[in-house]
Order: structure tokens, then C-alpha cells, then sequence
């Protein structure tokens, strides 16, 4: 997909705290415990956000589920990932599947996707690619910055739009996959974000800042105790080329198992497919 716009496309210890509180401080310190673990946490939201994605890094790794959907002219569809991603190589490796196909053709083998610094590879991509050859995009050329283009958010660039956070609030505490997260919910600016951001992400994120119809991107994420992010959901919108409607697309990204095992190796040479790519 080229500038041009191709295819207009988250307790045990707490209960130990809590007790040793109130064997120590008595009944008014244990009240004043549950205060602090209820109430809102310190810190300006803002600028927690801002840093979120640095824990990411801290944390090495994780494994990721992801979740986009697209609604236009009444019509919604929801492509599906899952995977893993290493935070501090900037590397990831997604496994995406597309919707049903509307006529009721046999289900769509999943494409498996590579996420790296600048470019993004895809194997099983269909329109008249040999099956044993990867696509390889270069994502500086993608209006989106790779934010929808895969059918998935870069889980990092993804953390990275928070750089922008223009405002937020705290909604509360919950539970996210049985993890106690903070919940935030705030706005971010794509253009704030890409001055901000890491080398690899200021290009893509830069370029989603003017190819999206507004660089204002809603969100909610969820923050565990140490600073990491379970789950971020963003709130994009385009407009289709073809017919100049807004699309609203609807990004979640579930990260958890922070350490896992994230061997991605990027294809040679000469199993990149170098041929014309059919419209589809």
C-alpha cells in the first residue's frame, strides 16, 4: 500500500500488603491502605502515558493479541491477530486472519505477518503471490504509518501514540486477563506523537498525522503496576478514496506474558516476492 492509498483499509501480593497493614498500623491504617489502592493513583495522567511505552521496552517482550474493525456504509468487519513482539529489537511476528469471505467461500488460510523497523512482511498475502514468497512494505510509504494497513496495529507504535496524550483522565481500577490494571482514558495527537516517538516510529507516525482524517485519536488503555500497558484501544478514522466516506476503525491491542520467547527472524533475499501484486 503506497501513499496513494490502496486499499483504503490487558493478588495475591495485594492481600499480603493489605494484611501486614493492618497487623501494623491498626484498623485506621489498614482503612487508609485501601484508600490508596481504590483511589486514584499519583501522578498526572498525562505525562504517566506519555512514559507508558518505555515499560513496554523495560519489559523485553510479550505476547499480543490484536483486534481491528472497520465499520463504512453500514458495514462492519473484524480481522483477528495474535502473536508475539520484542520491544527492544522493535520486532514482531503476527499470525492475522481476515474475515469470512462474503460469498461464503472456504475459510482464508491466516497471513503471517512480520513487524520491523520500516517495513512490514506478510506471507499467504493471496492476490497472485506464490504461497512459499513474503510481501515486504515499506512502511514509510504508507499513509496510515501501519497503524491499519496489516489488518493489525505494531504493538510499539501502538504505545508510542500515547507520546501524544493531549489529555486524560483516570476512570478507575479493574481487572484485565486477571491482571489489576488503572484505567486512562484520554486523547492523543498523531503529530505530538511522531516528534516524540522513537526514531523507527516519528516516519509512520508522522504520516498517519496527515493521512488520517483527523490526527486527534480518542483512546483507552489500562496500565498494570509496574507501568505496562494490557490493553489499548485507539479510535482512527480515514476517509475512502473511492468514495470519500469516513471509515472508523476501532484498534485493540491485548498484550500479557511480558518475558515470553520472541524469535523473529526477518525472510532472505530471495524469498521476498519481487512480482506485480493483484488488485483485490
Amino acid at each position: 500500500m503506497a501513499r496513494r492509498r490502496q486499499h483504503r483499509r490487558t493478588h495475591g501480593m495485594t492481600a499480603v500488603v493489605g494484611v501486614v497493614c493492618c497487623v501494623g498500623l491498626g484498623s485506621a491504617g489498614c482503612a487508609r491502605s485501601d484508600a490508596v489502592t481504590q483511589g486514584p493513583p499519583a501522578g498526572d495522567p498525562v505525562r504517566v502515558l506519555r512514559s507508558a511505552a518505555d515499560a513496554l521496552v523495560d519489559s523485553g517482550s510479550s505476547q499480543t493479541r490484536t483486534s481491528l474493525e472497520m465499520a463504512t456504509g453500514g458495514t462492519r468487519v473484524t480481522i483477528r491477530g495474535e502473536g508475539v513482539y520484542d520491544y527492544r529489537r522493535r520486532l514482531g511476528r503476527l499470525k492475522v486472519l481476515l474475515p469470512q469471505d462474503p460469498a461464503g467461500a472456504a475459510d482464508r488460510r491466516p497471513i503471517t505477518e512480520l513487524l520491523a523497523p520500516g517495513a512490514l512482511y506478510m506471507k499467504n498475502r493471496g492476490a497472485g503471490v506464490p504461497a512459499d514468497k513474503w510481501v515486504r512494505v515499506d512502511t514509510a510509504t504508507l499513509s496510515d504509518g501501519n497503524l491499519v494497513t496489516g489488518g493489525a496495529t505494531d504493538p510499539f507504535a501502538a504505545a508510542e501514540v500515547l507520546r501524544g496524550t493531549r489529555s486524560a483522565t483516570f476512570v478507575g481500577r479493574t481487572e484485565v486477563a486477571g491482571a489489576r490494571v488503572r484505567h486512562y482514558r484520554g486523547i492523543a495527537d498523531l503529530e505530538a506523537a511522531s516528534r516524540e516517538a522513537s526514531e523507527v516510529n516519528r516516519g509512520p507516525l508522522g504520516a498517519a498525522a496527515k493521512g488520517f482524517a483527523t490526527a486527534r485519536v480518542p483512546f483507552d488503555v489500562y496500565l498494570d503496576d509496574e507501568g505496562r500497558i494490557r490493553k489499548i484501544r485507539h479510535r482512527f478514522s480515514f476517509v475512502n478514496g473511492e468514495r470519500q466516506e469516513p471509515v472508523a476503525v476501532a484498534s485493540t491491542t491485548l498484550l500479557y506474558d511480558f518475558g515470553a520467547p520472541a524469535d523473529v527472524r526477518l525472510p532472505e533475499d530471495e524469498d521476498i516476492y519481487a512480482g506485480r501484486i493483484a488488485q483485490e
